[in-house]
């Protein structure tokens, strides 16, 4: 019994440990799965897009993200991105609209919505400097940045809190306007606006 109670002063700490590094790999993992889930699905809609339906991939990211708490704690940041037809020293890439869900304040790290639309600052495309993606001629791409706070489950004397990030991008399939419509006359609070006053987590 002593031998067995000294021991636990060594396996407790190495058992929590290992439940929090356990616990980190299935939240990132669906953090990667959030990113591919939202990038993908906004990039399927054909023909052109809709601000109802980026609400309704949202509103599956909100569901889906349940689990890990990931409308209070992250923000998803959804950007499309597509030639800015400038030409000469300001050939580049624009990002046509941005939209957003999560009540976590941050904004894109890559650009916000109109960056390089008159000038060669997306020149290279979006993301991190060592592994930018552009879209392919004559179509846009849809960027998804996640955002999110890691809160130990064990406690933060094995494991601190710390950010995660998740990115993912598709090629947007046979849509022929880029442009963001609003059909349904969705209000500016209904939209899925990345502003300060648009962090919610539902």
């Amino acid at each position: 019994m002593i031998e067995f109670a000294l021991s636990l002063v060594f396996l407790v700490p190495i058992a929590m440990v290992g439940i929090e590094l356990a616990n980190l790999a299935v939240v990132t993992l669906r953090l990667n799965q959030l990113a591919m889930m939202v990038s993908d699905n906004v990039a399927r809609y054909r023909g052109s897009i809709d601000e109802a339906q980026v609400d309704e991939v949202m509103t599956g990211v909100a569901f889906a993200g349940r689990g890990i708490g990931f409308g209070q704690q992250g923000r998803v940041i959804v950007s499309t991105l597509e030639s800015n037809g400038q030409t000469g020293t300001q050939t580049g890439y624009k990002i046509t609209w941005q939209r957003c869900f999560g009540a976590k304040n941050v904004s894109s790290s890559y650009g916000l919505e109109g960056a390089g639309a008159t000038d060669a600052t997306l020149a290279s495309g979006m993301g991190p400097s060592a592994n930018k993606v552009k879209p392919v001629d004559n179509s846009a791409l849809i960027f998804a940045e996640l955002r999110y706070t890691y809160r130990p489950i064990v406690g933060t004397g094995f494991m601190p809190a710390r950010e995660l990030t998740s990115l993912q991008s598709f090629t947007v399939r046979d849509r022929s306007s880029q442009t963001l419509t609003n059909t349904t006359n969705m209000t500016d609070a209904q939209r899925r606006l990345c502003d300060a006053a648009h962090l919610s987590a539902t």
